[in-house]
């Protein structure tokens, strides 16, 4: 376990940030919900004549005059994209950096095996994203009570389960990039979370882009779907875990038989 307390000391501040910084945002948009409920009916019809745009956020299937459809499309946004970004910044890094701050040899010249390193590697970033979301969650529902609504608990159970499914992906899939770098990953990690929640943004609009869903992890995260259904898609989840497994077992195949400089 020293490789997984050492990980989770140097990841502490980025960690801490991230944590901060969505919660507050989440926190401001539901203290914002009773002052814009009066103008949510307005908004909503405005909203329903935009064609593609509306379609894009799931927005002419959901009532953002309520609290539940209000939270699906901003908080949404921000828990999809800040958790993603996080989960694949930390994914992507968590291996490579070792040849990139040039402590590989230190590492790697303890009575440790490789495939040890890579699964206490793997420990502390599970760690840190179920710790953010635990944290993440109590905060939204912290302010939901402050606010006098009553909380709608399954529907925010599932998204916020969708979005923990969602980081856990990406960090898997760019866990697994992060063997095959020798340098930063910040920006593979940042485009790939961007470019998946542009295609599920293509998916939404178009319905010849619906397969689009199985490639993105942003297709079971729909918080239209998600409300109007009661439940997750497993299809898209199946997918997702598989792309997270490939990524996992790519990690170890490669960092196994690569030549840490």
């Amino acid at each position: 376990m020293t490789i997984v307390k050492h990980e989770l000391r140097q990841g502490k501040t980025a960690f801490l940030i991230w944590t901060a910084a969505i919660s507050f945002l989440l926190m401001i948009c539901i203290f914002l919900f009773p002052e814009m409920r009066g103008d949510m009916d307005a908004m909503g019809e405005l909203f329903a004549s935009m064609g593609s745009f509306t379609a894009a956020f799931g927005m002419d299937r959901l009532n953002i005059g309520t609290l539940i459809g209000f939270y699906a499309v901003e908080c949404g946004n921000i828990l999809g994209l800040g958790g993603a970004f996080f989960a694949s910044l930390a994914g992507a890094s968590i291996l490579s950096k070792e040849e990139r701050e040039k402590t590989a040899e230190f590492l790697l010249t303890h009575p440790v095996s490789r495939a040890r390193v890579v699964t206490e590697k793997l420990a502390a970033l599970l760690i840190q994203i179920t710790v953010m979301d635990l944290m993440i969650l109590a905060f939204s529902l912290l302010s939901m009570r402050l606010i006098g609504e009553d909380i709608p608990w399954k529907e925010v159970m599932l998204l916020h389960g969708a979005y923990f499914l969602l980081q856990l992906e990406s960090a898997g899939a760019c866990f697994g990039i992060s063997a095959f770098l020798r340098r930063s990953g910040i920006g593979i990690g940042i485009g790939l979370s961007a470019m998946m929640y542009f295609l599920n943004l293509i998916a939404n609009m178009t319905d010849h882009g619906k397969f689009l869903k199985y490639i993105t992890p942003f297709g079971y995260c729909e918080g239209a779907d998600i409300i109007a259904e009661g439940r997750l898609n497993a299809g898209y989840i199946a997918v997702g875990i598989l792309f997270a497994c490939v990524g996992i077992a790519a990690a170890y195949w490669r960092y196994s038989k690569k030549d840490i400089h």
